[in-house]
């Protein structure tokens, strides 16, 4: 038997899936929703909504459990969220999240932050695997990390290599230096850097040579050492 059900002013409930015997707690001001052997089961949090599993922690105006087992969820209405397992912290419009492949859709104005390796991205779609720790970014893609800012159309962020390859346009910009080409490959923790197709860049000389220069013509003929002894004069 299916019922309907409305609770408002939630506080915390529990749902213990049989599949995965995986706890869900979620909380908001109103739910409505369904509940028995239903395949279509599905249950709506309005109002502050907040759902945690047991690798991730979602927050938004709206949420939706639906599927066998509360499989997918979806959110929208200023969403953010931390995976447990990686520490990754997103922020975005809209949300879709499997639960089975633990792959996480990220949509509009996505911001996604990687505190471990000071790593900030930003993309209209972002989408991330948990179980990979990759994020496969889309249109107008920025990522920043240490002295890098790196710009393009399509990215795929490997947190566990920590590898970035961007395509579209690509630009990496090292301090003054920078990089474009069709597609550019860097790894961010030794700061190499791969560029390939219609490649152009512009490196500037850190300065180091031409101060020395400067520093060794103010340097007096007694300071360098270079002193020449000065002629005595004939006597007759």
């Amino acid at each position: 038997m299916i019922k309907k059900i409305a609770v408002f002013l939630i506080t915390t409930l529990f749902i213990i899936t049989s599949s995965f015997a995986e706890t869900i707690t979620f909380s908001a001001d109103s739910m409505t929703g369904q509940t028995g052997n239903s395949s279509s089961s599905s249950t709506v949090l309005d109002g502050h909504a907040y759902v945690k599993t047991s690798s991730m922690e979602i927050s938004a105006e709206r949420i939706e459990l639906s599927g066998d087992d509360y499989n997918f969820i979806t959110a929208e209405g200023y969403v953010t969220g931390k995976n447990l397992d990686s520490n990754m912290e997103f922020q975005c419009e809209t949300m879709e999240y499997n639960r089975d492949t633990k792959i996480a859709s990220l949509r509009g104005n996505v911001n996604l932050k990687d505190p471990e390796n000071d790593v900030v991205a930003t993309a209209q779609i972002i989408e991330y695997n948990q179980d990979t720790e990759n994020a496969v970014l889309q249109i107008q893609v920025n990522l920043t990390q240490k002295n890098n800012i790196c710009k393009g159309a399509y990215a795929v962020y490997q947190k566990k290599a920590q590898l970035l390859d961007i395509s579209g346009n690509a630009e990496v910009r090292q301090d003054q230096d920078v990089f474009r080409a069709q597609q550019i490959t860097l790894n961010l923790d030794t700061q190499d850097i791969t560029l390939a197709g219609n490649v152009k860049g512009t490196v500037n000389d850190s300065g180091k040579k031409s101060d020395k220069k400067d520093k060794d013509a103010e340097q007096t003929p007694s300071e360098t050492g270079n002193e020449q002894p000065q002629s005595e004069e004939k006597k007759e």
